[in-house]
C-alpha cells in the first residue's frame, strides 16, 4: 500500500510554494470562507487583484479544495458519530477509497499506518444507522477484513490559529 499512497501523494509533487501572504490568505478564508476578495485584500495588505489571483491560484493549485459550511451534525440530524478503523486487503485502497466515498455520512477517510489500514469518520441519524452502516455497509465490501467502532461521545471543531497554514 505505501506505493499506492506515494502514488496518489504525487499528484501535488507540481504545487507551486506558498509565501507569508499566500499563507495568511488560507488562514483568513479558513476561518471566514465567505471573505469578499475586498475584505481579503486589505487584511492581507495587497491590492484586489493581487488577492483575487493568488487565491484562483490556490484554487488551480488545488491548494484551496473548496468552500464549505461548518455543520453542527448534532442540529442537522446528525446526531450519531464514529470513527471507525479498517483492516483491507492489501493493494486494495483505491477500490476500498471508492465504496468508502459512497457510504451515507462518511465525512472523512484517511489511509494511515499502524494496526489498522483505514480511518473512516462517519456521522449518522442514530446509533441504529450507525449499527446497519457498519454491520451491513462495510462489512459486506469484499476487501474490508474487520472493522471497530469507536463512538464519538462530544467533539469540538478546532479554529485555525495564528500559527495555522
Amino acid at each position: 500500500m505505501a506505493a499506492e499512497q506515494m502514488a496518489d501523494e504525487g499528484q501535488n509533487a507540481g504545487a507551486r510554494p506558498l509565501d507569508a501572504v499566500d499563507r495568511d490568505i488560507l488562514r483568513m478564508l479558513q476561518t471566514d470562507g465567505r471573505a469578499s476578495i475586498r475584505s481579503v485584500a486589505e487584511r492581507v495588505h495587497v491590492s484586489r487583484a493581487n488577492a483575487y489571483a493568488r487565491i484562483n491560484r490556490l484554487l488551480d493549485d488545488g491548494v484551496i479544495r473548496g468552500f464549505t459550511a461548518r455543520v453542527d451534525h448534532e442540529r442537522a440530524g446528525q446526531g450519531a458519530s464514529a470513527y471507525i478503523t479498517l483492516k483491507i486487503v492489501q493493494n486494495s485502497w483505491r477500490t476500498v477509497r471508492e465504496q468508502l466515498q459512497a457510504l451515507p455520512g462518511a465525512a472523512h477517510i484517511a489511509l494511515v499506518s499502524g494496526d489498522f489500514d483505514v480511518l473512516l469518520l462517519v456521522h449518522s441519524p442514530d446509533n441504529r444507522a450507525l449499527r446497519e452502516l457498519v454491520l451491513t455497509k462495510l462489512q459486506s465490501i469484499p476487501e474490508v477484513l474487520s472493522t471497530r467502532t469507536l463512538l464519538v461521545f462530544e467533539e469540538t471543531d478546532l479554529d485555525p490559529g495564528p500559527g495555522a497554514p
